[in-house]
Parts: C-alpha cells; sequence; structure tokens
C-alpha cells in the first residue's frame, strides 16, 4: 500500500470506521448493482408551455397509465382506469371534485386509497427500501410504509390497513395523504429528467416551468438558444434584453416581464405608444393568437417594433465591438435606402414593407435617441435587479451545461457545428481556434465566467458571448446562418429570409460523419447516439425522428403551440428504461381543466426505438461504474482492517 493510498484509506475509515460498516456498504452497494436502471426521461424545446409539458410529468409519458393497467387488468373498468389516473396526475384537485360528489366521503376514501398503494408499490418495484424512503413526505412517512408493505395477506393485517387510512381520514388528513401518495406515484415514474434546452420564449408560463424544477428531485439541462439569451439578459446584456422584450411582446406574452417578474415596461410602452401613434405597424403583427383586448394587441405591436429597432441599433455596435464574430453582414440599417424605400441583404436589393423609422439617424443608423438610450438603461437595471430573474437563471447554470455525455449518450441542444465536408467547423472565439467537443468546453468556460469571474473584462465578454450563442452562424445552440429578425420583419422575399441550417442537419444520415462526432467526444460509436432538439421534427409530412438507424433522436416535436402546425404533433418526450428507449408523441392537451374535471390525458403514441437484449441493470450505467468503484474501494479498506494496517476507530 503506497502512501496515497494509505491517506485514501484512512480517509474512508472515518466513514466507514469498522469492517462491519464497510462490509453493510459493500453489500448495499453490490445489491444496488443488480436493481433495474431508472427510468430516464427527455424532453426538448417546451418553450413556455407548462400546462402540456406538466401533465406529460404527472402522466409519466403515458407510463402510469399502464402501470395502472398492469396492477388491476379487468379488476377496473376502464372508466374507473381514468379516475384512478387523474387522481393520481391531480391528487388535490381530484380529490376535492370527488368528496363533493360522493355521499360517503369514507367509503370513498376506503376504496381510492388502496388502489393508489396498489399503484404506487408497482412504481416502487426497481427502485432499493431506502430509496423508496427518502421519497416520503415526513409527514406520512411511517404510514406509507406500512401501507406499502402490506401484503394484503390475513385478516388482521387488511383490518390494520384498514385502521390506517380510517385513522388518517378522522383526523382530517385524508386529502393529504391523496396527495402524498398521487405524489409519490409521479416521483417514481420518472428517476431522471434531462431537459435539452428552450425552457424560454413563445409560450406563456416559463417562469412557472422554473419554479416547477427546482422542486424536481434529480435534473439536468442542457441549455438553448433561447435559454442562453435570457441568461444574458439577466445580466445586462443589452442584445439579449431586446431580442427578450420584443419576443415578449411579439407573442404577447408581456405579462411574463411585468407580472412574473416584475420588470416596468411602463417607460417602454407610453414610449411605443407616442413614437408610433400614427403608425399601425403592420409588418410587426403578433405570432399566434394570444388572448387579450384589442389595445393590449396594439401596444405589443408598437412596443415590438420600438425594441426592433432598439435591437438592430445595439446588434450594430456588438457587431463592430467583436469582428472575429464575423457578423458584419447583419448590419442591414446601413444598408436601407430610405429614399428608395429599400434595403440591399446579401448584395441583392429588396423593397422595405415598412419605412417609417422616426428614432434612426440615416447619417448615423445605430445611435440610439436620448430616449432609447434611457429605457435600455431602465430596462438594464430592471433585469439585474430581478430577484426572482436572477435565482432562475441561476438554476439554469447550476444545473445545466452546453452538453452531457451520459450512458453512452450524447445530450445537446442543437448540434455539432460541422464544415460541408463532414469535418469540425473551427469557430474563433476571442482568439482562439477551436472545434467539436473543445468549442463546447470553451463556450462553457466563457458562460460561467459571464456569472462568475473577478475579473470585469472577462465578464464583460462572457455577458458578449452569451448573445453571440443566440444567434452566431458558429454557435452550436443556434446551427444556422443567421438569424433573419430584420428580414421577417421587413422584407417579403423569402429569400431574404432563409436561415441555412449548419451541414450537421444535412450529414445526419452519414453514420462516418456522426461516428466521428462520437469519437471526437471521446464515446465508442458503436454504443453511442446523439439526443437532440432545437429544429421541429415535421412529423405530419412523414419525418422520422429517428435519424442513421438510431445514431441521432431528434426530440423537437412541438411543445410550442406555434410549431404545432408545423410538426403536426404537440411534443416528443424520449424514454430511458431498462427495457430500451421508447419515443413517445404527444397529441395536445386542452387544457389542464379538462385533464381534471374531464379526465382527459394527452394521447400519446409509444414506439420502440431501441430494445436491449438483456434488461440493462444499474451495473451497465455511468453511475453503476461508479458504485462499483467505490465496492472496490471499499474492500481494499476491508483487506486493511483485516490485515492490521489499519484500525478499526471503534
Amino acid at each position: 500500500m503506497d502512501c496515497s493510498e494509505e491517506r485514501y484509506l484512512k480517509q474512508l475509515s472515518r466513514l466507514y470506521p469498522t469492517q462491519a460498516a464497510a462490509a453493510a456498504e459493500v453489500m448495499n452497494l453490490s445489491a444496488i448493482l443488480n436493481l433495474p436502471k431508472g427510468t430516464d426521461f427527455y424532453c426538448s424545446d417546451i418553450h413556455g408551455e407548462y400546462e402540456a409539458f406538466s401533465h406529460i410529468l404527472r402522466n409519466g409519458s403515458g407510463s402510469i397509465r399502464l402501470k395502472i393497467d398492469d396492477v388491476f387488468g379487468d379488476e377496473l373498468g376502464d372508466e374507473e382506469k381514468r379516475a384512478l389516473a387523474t387522481l393520481i396526475y391531480y391528487p388535490r384537485e381530484k380529490t376535492e371534485i370527488c368528496l363533493a360528489q360522493e355521499p360517503d366521503a369514507m367509503a370513498w376514501y376506503m376504496r381510492m386509497v388502496p388502489q393508489l398503494v396498489a399503484v404506487a408499490k408497482r412504481a416502487a418495484q426497481k427502485y432499493t427500501r431506502a430509496y423508496v424512503r427518502r421519497c416520503l413526505p415526513p409527514t406520512f412517512a411511517t404510514l406509507m410504509e406500512e401501507l406499502m408493505a402490506e401484503d394484503g395477506l390475513g385478516m388482521d393485517k387488511q383490518a390494520y390497513r384498514r385502521a390506517l387510512v380510517r385513522s388518517a381520514v378522522e383526523s382530517g388528513q385524508g386529502p393529504a395523504l391523496v396527495e402524498a401518495l398521487g405524489n409519490l406515484v409521479q416521483r417514481l415514474a420518472i428517476n431522471q429528467l434531462y431537459i435539452l434546452g428552450d425552457i424560454y420564449d413563445r409560450g406563456p408560463a416559463p417562469h412557472v416551468i422554473m419554479d416547477a424544477l427546482t422542486e424536481f428531485p434529480s435534473l439536468d439541462i442542457q441549455w438553448g438558444n433561447h435559454d442562453i439569451v435570457w441568461m444574458g439578459a439577466s445580466l445586462g446584456q443589452r442584445g439579449c434584453i431586446a431580442h427578450v422584450v420584443r419576443n415578449c411582446a411579439r407573442y404577447g406574452n408581456l405579462s411574463i416581464l411585468e407580472d412574473a417578474y416584475g420588470i416596468n415596461i411602463l417607460p417602454l410602452a407610453r414610449f411605443a405608444m407616442s413614437t408610433y401613434a400614427q403608425d399601425p405597424c403592420t409588418a410587426f403583427a403578433l405570432k399566434g393568437s394570444p388572448a387579450i383586448s384589442d389595445a393590449e394587441r396594439e401596444m405589443c405591436e408598437k412596443i415590438q417594433k420600438a425594441m426592433a429597432v432598439i435591437q438592430f441599433k445595439v446588434e450594430g455596435h456588438l457587431i463592430d465591438a467583436y469582428p472575429e464574430f464575423a457578423m458584419e453582414d447583419r448590419k442591414l440599417l446601413s444598408q436601407v435606402n430610405p429614399q428608395a424605400g429599400t434595403v440591399v441583404v446579401d448584395g441583392v436589393e429588396y423593397p422595405l414593407l415598412d419605412t417609417h423609422f422616426p428614432t434612426v439617424d440615416w447619417s448615423d443608423p445605430y445611435r440610439l435617441t436620448p430616449e432609447e438610450e434611457a429605457i435600455m438603461q431602465r430596462l438594464e437595471q430592471a433585469f439585474c435587479h430581478c430577484e426572482k430573474l436572477q435565482r432562475h437563471m441561476r438554476f439554469l447554470l447550476d444545473h445545466g451545461a452546453l452538453y452531457k455525455v451520459h450512458n453512452g449518450n450524447l445530450l445537446f441542444h442543437a448540434c455539432v457545428p460541422l464544415n460541408p465536408d463532414g469535418s469540425l467547423k473551427a469557430v474563433n472565439v476571442f482568439g482562439e481556434t477551436v472545434a467539436g467537443r473543445a468549442l463546447y468546453d470553451c463556450l462553457d468556460a466563457h458562460v460561467r465566467n459571464a456569472f462568475f469571474s473577478s475579473d470585469e473584462e472577462e465578464r464583460r465578454r462572457g455577458r458578449d458571448l452569451l448573445w453571440y450563442l443566440w444567434l452566431g452562424e458558429g454557435s452550436p445552440l443556434f446551427a444556422k446562418s443567421k438569424m433573419a429578425t430584420f428580414e421577417l420583419y421587413l422584407v417579403a422575399d423569402k429569400a431574404a429570409r432563409k436561415e441555412v441550417k449548419n451541414p450537421f442537419y444535412q450529414l445526419l444520415e452519414q453514420p462516418e460523419v456522426i461516428d466521428g462526432i462520437f469519437r471526437d467526444f471521446g464515446m465508442d460509436p458503436a454504443n453511442s447516439r446523439i439526443v437532440c432538439g432545437h429544429v421541429p421534427v415535421k412529423a405530419k409530412d412523414g419525418e422520422d425522428p429517428v435519424k442513421c438507424g438510431g445514431k441521432v433522436l431528434m426530440i423537437d416535436g412541438g411543445f410550442s403551440e406555434a410549431y404545432q402546425p408545423t410538426t403536426g404533433i404537440a411534443g416528443y418526450t424520449l424514454i430511458s428504461n431498462s427495457y430500451g428507449f421508447i419515443l413517445a408523441a404527444h397529441q395536445p392537451l386542452g387544457s389542464r381543466e379538462d385533464a381534471v374535471l374531464h379526465e382527459c390525458d394527452i394521447h400519446s403514441s409509444r414506439r420502440v426505438v431501441e430494445r436491449v437484449d438483456r434488461r440493462t441493470l444499474v451495473a451497465d450505467t455511468d453511475r453503476g461504474r461508479e458504485l462499483a468503484a467505490q465496492v472496490e474501494e471499499l474492500k481494499a479498506l476491508l483487506e486493511a482492517y483485516r490485515t492490521g494496517r489499519l484500525k478499526e476507530r471503534a
């Protein structure tokens, strides 16, 4: 035993001071290694659609209903199964409705609690008792353990179980017990949740999603470009702020800023309504059909235009400040001919759809007016000092990264930037040329510098890089030739609006290209897959989300209502369990009210993407390899105790 090993074993002996303690942990870990692996869920591009996302988590992407079928078979009818499923998904709300309709509340509890316990026991089968115990709420831990340990044999035991439930109900804890059991089933249905980016933008409730995620027990996030732009805005980065405010206005979601995050947009609204008072802002019509009044719609359109002009200006300054970003062609205000009402895009002159720009000085088009400068200063202060926004962004930072390698899966939001020949695209990041995994690692370090560096220059560059990650051609989160915001608003010709995807998307079906990516990330091409989102899969047109013989799984299926006409569905969930991989395609959820009152579930079609020959155990996973290494270390400690090289502490 060398000196370093001896020091390590001495430290380990503080945790396991006796042979008995070390041996007990070896037995515990060895047993865990032989359990089936837990169920992992992968979602992408949620875009603020809280109700649909929440329901899919609550129903385990359909897996909880399957557990109900397994447990009860023909014992319960379909209507009874739907009622039980809804009680699990929404235990508090459904209990209240049922009790208002039931003449005998105690009879209802005595019927439903055993059903909930039966499903909970089925969901707990692949976990250790210690893990299940940690999932129990302290208030009901002892009671729920007793109910779940009940084997249903013997009249005495059945009477004991009924007495436990009756006592809880009589003491006024019936609704809370039902809620605890429903929440337990939900938690056991999902062992680990992976979100592959884009929680924010478009939908009305990203803040509610973030609040829910902070309560989720096991979570990992790969940032999307729509998340990164909010992270930049939280640091006062002007290009990011301009986008965030403009995009909220575009989708009629200014309440996210005002009500959710307490950001005062009244000065901006006054400026926009005054500056564009007689302007119909036709080119700035809202996306979708937000449920707002005509007056609110008009205000959103004018704010949208005001912020678009400010965005074009502040982006012009950023492009000048960072020539290495190679975005000079995106300075389109200086390509406008105000007399002719045209703009030159990529060498071609196009007529403008809107020529009323009262705040633009065409001799110095990127200069903010004093009023615009004052608005940006106020917004910077508001974003930087919003406690809730800062808390949400730090949660993204603490639980997220640009990519993750896990159990043979390479997880990221959009792409690994490639050249047309399939080689890794080199990107200039502040003078450092990097590609592939090195690019991801370099960018991730700069993102964290933006928040944590003690050097002001590093923080500034990190903040501005967040803006580049939102829309830059070399950004692995954006993966397109340009962000055509200007053209989408102001040029009718679709040729000018075209955003060309990175060659990654044209080469997805070429195994040698995908295998090259795996090798660059230190992975075995024979046993690896990419899971990503970002680009909506056009399922309605027959597009297959499974690419390259299963080496690539693209799971942006249109959680965002704005993209559902494109995809034809309402999102994908990828499920990895001990039997393989299942891809669930979801149909839209009517509303939370429909789900609770009318027991409407999301209809999901499930497709087996990969079925393993032998059930996957914890030992076969990355966590299992870590646990196996711990077992070997503990065995070394046991040997040291047995041979007298270390003395037991007890």
